[in-house]
């Protein structure tokens, strides 16, 4: 591992993470992957795939049955406040009681948070256009989750843990958003672990994609990688029976045609020279993955 400032290089690493519901058949199965200082990993998933019982086992508010989480170089038990100090992080709904205000927000933060900074808060409220007197509840759903982003990011946090943030925001929100969260990891010791559904947020911003599908891990990657390596190949049915098994990452019927995801798409095409092969993108990524079928 090169160190970092007297950092390990990963802000957050995953091994074997483990969690059953036996109640609701649902099983975290084995999840491992990392997230490096200075970057933004992608954690994607459809609903029900397992991304909040992930992050609920990383913030230790779920226990998990096996495997190691890691923040900082270390495991969290229920009396690290000091890491829970520089996570931020922000939940898919209600973050915060409906009747409070932003003002009142700030007061039970700075009691929560030692490095609470109200002078940032009140910038991140005039730049997002929140207003500081009005009850929570009359926040629209995208103003509510600008507001959890404003709190999670004014206690000077290191690691952003954020649960599909971005979802109740219209685009041009969203495009602010991505900016606020480009900003965030300018600063080297910082990062960003973003669950979403929306691929094209994480095309912009991500470094990293970690797929999750049924409570496995199936597939972790550079997105530089997924985008400019990974294709799909257009193939007819005679030409999918000449495929490399190894080659083929998973496939789709489409009616007369069939959709193959490899890791190289320059090398299937020089393999397959009468194969189309197409560039690809995180969303068809995923629904192959998720949709299509393994060799």
């Amino acid at each position: 591992m090169k160190e970092r400032k007297g950092h390990m290089e990963n802000i957050l690493e995953l091994h074997n993470l483990t969690k059953s519901y036996p109640k609701s058949d649902f099983t975290l199965d084995q999840i491992s992957f990392s997230l490096p200082y200075g970057s933004i990993l992608g954690f994607v998933g459809e609903n029900g795939a397992g991304k909040t019982t992930t992050i609920n086992c990383i913030l230790n508010t779920a226990a998990k049955d096996g495997g190691t989480v890691k923040l900082f170089g270390e495991e969290m038990g229920d009396g690290d406040t000091d890491i829970r100090e520089k996570i931020g992080v922000v939940y898919d709904g209600d973050n915060f009681p409906g009747f409070w205000t932003a003002k009142q927000l700030s007061k039970v933060m700075a009691r929560l948070y030692q490095n609470w900074d109200e002078p940032l808060f009140r910038d991140y409220l005039e730049r997002f256009q929140l207003p500081s007197k009005q009850k929570i509840m009359h926040y629209s759903r995208g103003m509510t989750m600008k507001l959890a982003i404003a709190a999670a990011l004014s206690h000077h946090p290191e690691l952003l843990i954020l649960d599909e943030a971005t979802s109740g925001l219209d685009p041009v929100m969203r495009d602010d958003m991505l900016d606020v969260f480009l900003e965030f990891v300018q600063e080297e010791n910082h990062a960003i672990l973003l669950s979403s559904h929306i691929t094209s947020d994480l095309e912009k911003v991500a470094d990293y994609i970690t797929f999750i599908h049924n409570g496995r891990l199936i597939l972790t990657a550079a997105k530089d990688e997924l985008i400019y390596q990974y294709a799909v190949l257009r193939c007819k049915e005679s030409q999918f029976q000449a495929l490399d098994k190894e080659d083929i990452l998973a496939y789709r019927k489409r009616d007369t045609q069939i959709d193959v995801l490899v890791a190289d798409g320059k090398a299937a095409q020089k393999k397959y020279k009468d194969v189309v092969a197409d560039h690809t993108s995180v969303d068809e990524i995923m629904l192959l993955l998720v949709k299509g079928e393994r060799v």
